[in-house]
């Protein structure tokens, strides 16, 4: 097959789920000799869309990346405005205001439809990953018609897709390729999809390699007990409220137990003494601090399919996910790797029974790796994927 993945951003400086997951399904399909092309942005930064990349052709692991300008960097201060009403007047607000909406988020992106209305047709399918920005929105109206084109939505149940914005948007794709039965569940319910779908996941690698003793050494943590949270420092990805809860923990039951936060710090967490903070890491430390831990905080409200959860999972680690996420919610309980909880008195209770009984620390982990290898293997994974994109494209 000939593939071009479409996504806002693109790089080895590019931290983002959607986009990692891009980048795994791209590679992984060229190394299994599929053609696979990237189409992205010259963008870094989700934060600002400013250009980092150079406009143009490049390779990034045998794949051929195509970058195209973003417009102008967002401008917070008019984006800001909007985001309030976007977000509780959901169908009231008219659709051009909603349109400015999506402007205003970005990246906007000129040259994106005549790209692709030249050259989608090139291509098997044009694959799109993320329903929320500009480069899937705008590039499906561009794309459909010409060839077979999939979305990989990464939905949550969060408040832009309640938006009529994206009514059209998901009944123009082909098909729909899912990461969980949850996220299939919300787009049923949100947008009566009669498109063909399938729910595909995401593959982990089941023999990761990590240095434990490395990452506790670079960081000062001998051999203090240690939760680890990798992702996003952003309120929406639940950082602030895990710190709070963290922090009121410490101070009900002092001892040697760390955070360690793994992850670029859009809004910063307050000093604490027995809070680290790595920051943004390569993908090796990133491991190595998974594979130290004695167990996985997953604390977001809003996930289309925990990736992090997984790979923890492959390491045998259990983890304590936030139990008003009915994806991850999900993940754990048919996995049984792990204990959702929901407000302070639930993750105290939680994190005590998890702290003291390395036994039910072992049980779920094991159970967690058991899952993992059944369902999300990368072979697992792809076989399931080739399937689909097959069944898709009429090969």
């Amino acid at each position: 097959m000939k593939l071009l993945y479409v996504v806002q951003r693109y790089g080895t400086e590019v931290a983002g789920g959607a986009e990692f997951a891009c980048k795994a399904f791209a590679t992984r399909l060229s190394a299994r000799d599929h053609r696979v092309e990237v189409l992205t942005t010259c963008a870094a930064s989700y934060a600002t869309w400013e250009n980092f990349y150079s406009e143009g052709v490049s390779e990034m692991n045998g794949l051929k990346v195509h970058r195209l300008p973003v417009l102008s960097p967002r401008d917070d201060d008019k984006f800001g405005s909007f985001i309030a009403r976007m977000a509780w007047d959901r169908g009231r607000v008219p659709l051009h205001l909603q349109k400015e909406w999506m402007r205003l988020q970005g990246p906007q992106v000129p040259d994106l439809g005549p790209w692709l209305h030249d050259r989608a047709g090139e291509f098997d399918a044009v694959i799109f990953f993320t329903y929320l920005y500009y480069t899937a929105w705008a590039g499906l109206k561009a794309a459909s018609g010409l060839t077979t084109t999939i979305l990989h939505p990464t939905a949550h149940d969060e408040p832009p897709i309640y938006l009529p914005l994206f009514d059209l948007m998901f009944r123009l794709p082909s098909g729909l390729a899912l990461f969980t039965k949850e996220e299939a569940e919300l787009i049923q319910r949100r947008f009566r999809s009669r498109i063909p779908s399938s729910v595909i996941g995401i593959g982990t690698d089941l023999q990761p390699s990590a240095d434990e003793a490395s990452f506790r050494e670079r960081y000062g943590l001998a051999e203090r007990p240690y939760l680890v949270f990798v992702g996003r420092l952003d309120p929406y990805k639940g950082s602030d409220e895990l710190f709070d809860f963290f922090a009121a923990y410490k101070s009900r039951n002092p001892g040697p137990l760390a955070l360690v936060v793994v992850g670029e710090p859009v809004k910063p967490l307050p000093p604490h003494p027995d809070v680290i903070v790595t920051g943004f890491v390569e993908e090796s430390v990133k491991t190595s601090a998974l594979a130290g831990c004695f167990a996985l905080v997953q604390p977001s409200y809003f996930e289309s399919f925990s990736m992090v959860l997984t790979e923890a999972w492959a390491l045998a680690k259990p983890a304590l996910v936030q139990g008003h996420c009915k994806v991850l919610d999900g993940q754990v309980r048919r996995a049984g790797g792990g204990i959702p909880y929901s407000g302070y008195a639930e993750f105290e209770a939680a994190l005590d029974m998890l702290f003291e009984d390395e036994d039910l620390r072992r049980e779920l982990g094991e159970a967690g790796r058991r899952f993992v290898k059944k369902n999300y293997s990368w072979e697992v994974v792809l076989t399931r994927y080739e399937r689909f994109l097959n069944a898709m494209i009429g090969l």
